[in-house]
Parts: C-alpha cells; structure tokens; sequence
C-alpha cells in the first residue's frame, strides 16, 4: 500500500457540537436501529419456519431482509458512536469497511429489486410457466451470485481506493463515501478510480438493475391493460409492495449521490441528515412493513407466530 503515513484517520465533519442533544439523537438512532434489526428478522423467522412460504418470491424476500439489516449495520452503530464523540474521527481501516459495506448494500438492494421485478414478469406474463421458470434451486442460485458478485466487485473498487496516498482528513458527510476520500487523495484525478467507480459501480451495480427494471415493468403494463381485471388485481396486488420500495431507495439513492455533488445547505439541516441516512435506516423499516402488511400469507404467518408466543 501506498498509504501516506501522517494521516491514520479521517474528520467526519458534519457532526458538529450538537451539546446536550447528542443524547437524544443517540436514543432515536438506537430505537430505530433495533426496530429494523427486529423487524427484518421477524420477517425472515416467518418466511423460514412456515412451509408455505418456502416459494421464490419469499426467498427474494428474505435476501431483500437480510440485506437491510447489513446495510442499516453499516452505518448506524457508527453514526451512533459519531454522536456521542467529542472528535469524529474514524480511521483509515473502519471508513474503508464503512464504504466497502454500504455500496455492497446498495448494489445488492438494487441487483434483489431487479430479479424480484424478473420474478413478478414471469408471475404475470407467463403464469403457466411461472414454476418452471422460477424453481426454487435457480432463486437461490441467483441470490449467491448477486451476494457473491457484489463483494468481489467492491472489493476490487475499494482495492483502487486503499493504494491512494491522503493530502486531506475532512469529509464533509455522516460516514465515508468513496467519493469524497478519492478527492482527499494526493492525486485527486486518479482516472483510473474514477473509471472504476462509474463504470463498475454505478453503471453495472445501478444503472443496468434500474433499466431492467423498467424494461420488465413495460412489459407488466402492457400485458394489463389487455387482461382480465382479476389479472389487473392480481399486478395491482403483488407489483405495489415492490414498486414502493423501488422508488423509495432510488430517491434515497439520488439524493446521496447530489448531496455529494452539490450545495445542498438551502434544505434545512435535520431534513437534510434523514435523508442522508434514509437509504440505511427508514429504508430498512420500510421494506418490512409494506411487505409484511401488504403480503397475506406473511400477514397470517405473523399473527399464528404471534398468538404462539
């Protein structure tokens, strides 16, 4: 590594002195931080003890809980450590860990959307052939490789990242963002980083999930507006869930990557921090609660594992 030895850390400068309310901040992060790590697994217990779930569409489901919890994990213990430092400092080693997680997070939030997008296609273009298509062996192929293809690639754009030497300590941000520690570089345009975080990151990781998407719900549409209406209802009915969270983390996603980009000091500055984390902690809670009310049998499963307790 070429690291420059004078800097062992970085600032996280958006903390500020925030006095006495550092506790209470401390205590609505902590409370929200729980609620994802229980209502995620809530979710995953019901889908892996009840049979009848035990279907593609579940298993993307779970992969989708899984994941939310690893992102919320990837960000909050240390936002919540941040607020209660007098400092903000976070090392080299942890904000590397901090950048490597979060964009694995996002890319396989986006890479889980795109099949589940694939799944519903199948589920209501070509029911008759729904069970051949989608087997429960080729879901759980799918979600290894999209778990395994998305830390091999982060792992190999971070591995650009770490070789840089560091002129500058600051970020002005929440937690580490590749971004914003390739401009603190000594060589701040290393072409060959920059490359590597569009073409690789954003391109294959979020453009082409996004496209397919839109692709399969194209065709989604048009086959609707020739159907039945109980088709109708059933797109309306199993298509919602998804299309929410989808939107939800998209406009999460953009506001982070304009944020990194631009000014943003005309939004005020609270509304400014939650959208800053919306990706890792409302977007977390969210997903669980529109599928959980959404979806029946999850909606029975929770309430026979309820009234068991």
């Amino acid at each position: 590594m070429e690291n420059s030895s004078e800097i062992v850390s970085f600032v996280l400068s958006m903390y500020g002195d925030i006095g006495h309310l550092k506790y209470l901040y401390f205590l609505l992060t902590m409370i929200l931080y729980v609620s994802v790590i229980l209502a995620n697994t809530a979710l995953i217990v019901i889908i892996y003890v009840k049979p009848n779930l035990h279907e593609p569409m579940y298993l993307f489901l779970c992969s989708l809980f899984v994941n939310d919890i690893y992102g919320s994990t990837a960000l909050l213990p240390c936002l919540m450590v941040q607020i209660l430092s007098e400092t903000h400092d976070i090392s080299l080693l942890f904000c590397f860990i901090q950048i490597f997680n979060t964009q694995t997070h996002v890319d396989i939030e986006f890479r889980t959307l795109a099949i589940m997008a694939y799944d519903r296609y199948v589920c209501i273009c070509k029911p008759l052939h729904y069970n051949s298509i989608i087997t429960t062996r080729r879901v759980q192929i799918v979600i290894l490789v999209i778990w395994i293809v998305s830390f091999v690639e982060n792992g190999i754009l971070l591995s650009f990242t770490i070789r840089l030497r560091f002129c500058g300590t600051v970020i002005d941000k929440l937690g580490c963002v590749n971004h914003l520690v390739l401009e603190l570089s000594c060589s701040p345009t290393n072409i060959l980083s920059y490359v590597n975080d569009v073409v690789c990151g954003l391109v294959f990781g979020v453009t082409a999930p996004l496209v397919f998407i839109l692709f399969t719900y194209v065709k989604i549409l048009s086959v609707c507006l020739k159907a039945s209406k109980e088709t109708k209802t059933k797109a309306f009915d199993t298509c919602t869930p998804h299309l929410v969270s989808i939107m939800s983390f998209v406009c999460a996603f953009l506001y982070n990557i304009i944020s990194q980009r631009f000014d943003m000091m005309f939004i005020p500055f609270k509304l400014h921090v939650i959208l800053l984390t919306y990706a890792f902690l409302i977007q977390p809670f969210l997903n669980p609660l529109i599928y959980g009310l959404k979806l029946s049998k999850i909606k029975q499963g929770l309430k026979s594992l309820i009234k068991s307790v």
